[in-house]
C-alpha cells in the first residue's frame, strides 16, 4: 500500500513542495534535523479525498502514515512536541469509515480526513482532555464538545490531541507559548530554537509540519492567528457564536472560540463548515441563525480580490521592517489583482483599551472554569480553581519549574488588576461589566464596524505578528507587539491569518479582519489573496532561523 500511495502522489494528484528529505541545509541556519520522507508532504482534503474516491488510498492508510510522521518527526527527530497523545482507536474509525465509503458512498468532503484536536477540546473516547495540566491527567470527559459531534458526523479521523500552552495561557503573565506539564516545550518546525506561538501551539506545529491533514485550535485574544503566524499556516477565528464552545475549557466566554487551522483556505473553509450550527449547551450561538453556510467553499473565488475594497490599519505596523515590507508588496499585489485599497483606514480606540480586556478575561476565568471543572466525571477530584491553584502547588517540580499561576491567584482573590504594574482597578461584577461593554463599544461598534461603515470595506488587513521569538523558559513570552487583531478579538469579529512570506526563514502571515458573521467575505479575499501569492512553504526543521 505504501508503494501505491507513492505512485498515486508521483502520479501528480498532490503538488509536493519544500522537500524536507534528510540532510537537507540551510543558507545560514545549519543543516537541517533529518527526517524521513512524507508522502503526502502539504497534501489537501482535497487531495485526499481523489485518492480515496479513487480506490489508491484508504482512510486507514492515511490515518496510519500520519501516525507513523507523529512517531518519526514529533516523538523522535526534531522531537517537536507538538502532538500531546495520540488516539488509540484512530485506525479503527478509518476501518469503519472505509467499509461505509465501499457501501454508501462519502459522508462529504471530510470523510476519512485525519485531524488534530487542540488538549481542550472533550472527546469521549479513550483520549483525555487536560489543557496541557496533570490536574486532569486521565480525565476522559463524558460527552464529546458539540463541534467533536459535528466533526464525527462530517467523518473525520480524529487522530488525537495537540499540545497547547498550559490552560491556553491563562495560568501566567509569564508563560512560555507552547509549555506545558503534560507535553512539555513544543517547537516550531521553521527552526527549533524558536517559539511555536499560542496558545494553540501544537495545531500550529503539528499543521505546519504535514503531521494531520488539519487541526481545530482555540483562541481567546491571537491564540489561533498567532500560531497560525508563526507557522506559516491559515487560522481562522469565527464569529463568536458561529462554532459552540460547549465541552471546551474555557478561558472567557465573551472571548472564547474554537476555529480551523490548516495548510490552505480552501482547506478551512472545509473544516469550518463542518463545525459549526446551533447548540443549545452554548447560547452563544443562537445568533448564528440566518448566518450559517452549509458550504463555506462555495466563496472561495480566485478573482476574489478584484472590485473588492480592502483598508489597512496602518497603526498596526511598524514594529518589524521587514514585515512592514511583506505588507507593502502584499499591498501591490491585491491592487493587481483590482482590489481598491483605502490606505490608511486606521481602526479608531486601538490605543484606549487599557486594561478592560485584562478585566474581563480575569473574571470570567474563575466561574468560568469552575464551571467546567464541576460537570467532569466524579472520579476527577479536580472541581474548582482552587483545586488547581493547590494541585500546582503541591506538585509545583512538576507545574512550575519555570513559571507561576499569578493569573489563577488573581482570579480566584478576585484581586485589583495590575496592567504593566502601575494600573490598578477592582476586580468587581461593576467593574466587569463596565469593561466588557467599553470592549465591545471601542473595538466593534466605534472601531471596525465604523471604519468599514465609513469606507465601505469589504475587510481590513494588517501584519498578524512579529515571526517567531526564541524560547525562553526564563522569562517567558517577553515579546510586546501591538497586535493588529486584537479588536477582533475584544468585539468577537472574524479574523483568518494567511502566509505572508518570510523573514530569515522565518514564516510572518497577513490577517484580514471583518464584521461579525462575515466570514464569507473573509474567505474570498483571503482564498484570492493566497492564490495570487502562494506563499506557504513546508519547513525544514533548522536548528536556528537561516538567512532571507
Amino acid at each position: 500500500m505504501r508503494s501505491d500511495r507513492r505512485d498515486f502522489l508521483r502520479g501528480g494528484a498532490l503538488t509536493i513542495l519544500g522537500s524536507t528529505a534528510t540532510g537537507a541545509t540551510s543558507f545560514h541556519g545549519g543543516t537541517a534535523t533529518a527526517v524521513p520522507e512524507f508522502e503526502f508532504e502539504e497534501a489537501t482534503i482535497s487531495d485526499l479525498q481523489v485518492g480515496m474516491q479513487s480506490g489508491k488510498l484508504t482512510a486507514r492508510a492515511v490515518a496510519q502514515a500520519y501516525l507513523d510522521r507523529i512517531e518519526s518527526v514529533d516523538h523522535k527527530g526534531p522531537a517537536l512536541r507538538s502532538v500531546i497523545e495520540t488516539n488509540p482507536d484512530a485506525l479503527s474509525i478509518a476501518d469503519a469509515l472505509d467499509k461505509e465509503r465501499r457501501i454508501k458512498g462519502p459522508r462529504g468532503p471530510l470523510h476519512g480526513i485525519p485531524i488534530l484536536l487542540k488538549d481542550n477540546i472533550d472527546t469521549a473516547d479513550r483520549n483525555t482532555t487536560t489543557a496541557g495540566s496533570l490536574a486532569l491527567a486521565g480525565s476522559i470527559a463524558l460527552r464529546d464538545a458539540f463541534l467533536v459531534q459535528n466533526l464525527r458526523a462530517a467523518g473525520v479521523v480524529l487522530l488525537g490531541k495537540a499540545n497547547l500552552s498550559e490552560w491556553s495561557r491563562s495560568r501566567s503573565v509569564n508563560q512560555s507559548s507552547g509549555w506545558s506539564a503534560r507535553g512539555g516545550q513544543c517547537k516550531n518546525p521553521y527552526a527549533l530554537d524558536r517559539s511555536p506561538g499560542g496558545s494553540s501551539s501544537g495545531c500550529g506545529a503539528a499543521v505546519a509540519a504535514n503531521l494531520c491533514a488539519a487541526a481545530v485550535g482555540t483562541e481567546t485574544d491571537g491564540s489561533i492567528v498567532n500560531p497560525s503566524n508563526v507557522n506559516g499556516i491559515v487560522g481562522l477565528k469565527p464569529t463568536l457564536g458561529l462554532v459552540s464552545r460547549s465541552g471546551v475549557i474555557p478561558f472567557a466566554r465573551s472571548q472564547d472560540t474554537a476555529g480551523p487551522m490548516c495548510r490552505t483556505v480552501r482547506d478551512a473553509a472545509i473544516l469550518l463548515s463542518a463545525m459549526t450550527g446551533v447548540d443549545p449547551r452554548d447560547s452563544a450561538t443562537a445568533a448564528s441563525h440566518g448566518h450559517l453556510q452549509p458550504d463555506y467553499t462555495r466563496f472561495l473565488d480566485p478573482s476574489g480580490l478584484k472590485g473588492a475594497r480592502i483598508g489597512v490599519h496602518r497603526k498596526a505596523f511598524g514594529f518589524h521592517e521587514e514585515v512592514d515590507r511583506l505588507m507593502e508588496e502584499a499591498i501591490l499585489e491585491m491592487k493587481r489583482q483590482g482590489a481598491t485599497v483605502v490606505d490608511p483606514a486606521d481602526i479608531a480606540h486601538t490605543d484606549d483599551y487599557g486594561d478592560g480586556e485584562l478585566i474581563v478575561l480575569y473574571f470570567e476565568l474563575k466561574e468560568e472554569l469552575n464551571a467546567y471543572l464541576a460537570n467532569l466525571a466524579p472520579k476527577v477530584p479536580i472541581k474548582t480553581l482552587a483545586d488547581v491553584i493547590a494541585f500546582n502547588e503541591a506538585h509545583k517540580d512538576v507545574e512550575m519549574p519555570y513559571f507561576g499561576q499569578d493569573r489563577f491567584l488573581s482570579a480566584e482573590r478576585r484581586e485589583p488588576i495590575v496592567s504593566r504594574g502601575v494600573l490598578t482597578r477592582p476586580l468587581t461584577p461593576e467593574t466587569y461589566l463596565n469593561a466588557l461593554a467599553d470592549n465591545r463599544r471601542l473595538a466593534g461598534l466605534e472601531g471596525i464596524d465604523a471604519i468599514m461603515s465609513q469606507h465601505r470595506l469589504d475587510s481590513i488587513i494588517v501584519p498578524t505578528d512579529i515571526p517567531a521569538w526564541m524560547i525562553d523558559l526564563v522569562n517567558g513570552d517577553a515579546q510586546n507587539v501591538i497586535r493588529g487583531f486584537r479588536p477582533s478579538a475584544l468585539a468577537g469579529y472574524p479574523v483568518i491569518n494567511v502566509p505572508l512570506g518570510f523573514v530569515r526563514s522565518l514564516p510572518v502571515g497577513i490577517s484580514f479582519l471583518g464584521r461579525a458573521w462575515s466570514e464569507p467575505t473573509l474567505l474570498r479575499v483571503a482564498y484570492a489573496f493566497e492564490q495570487a501569492t502562494k506563499q506557504r512553504r513546508a519547513p525544514r526543521f533548522l536548528p536556528t532561523a537561516g538567512s532571507n
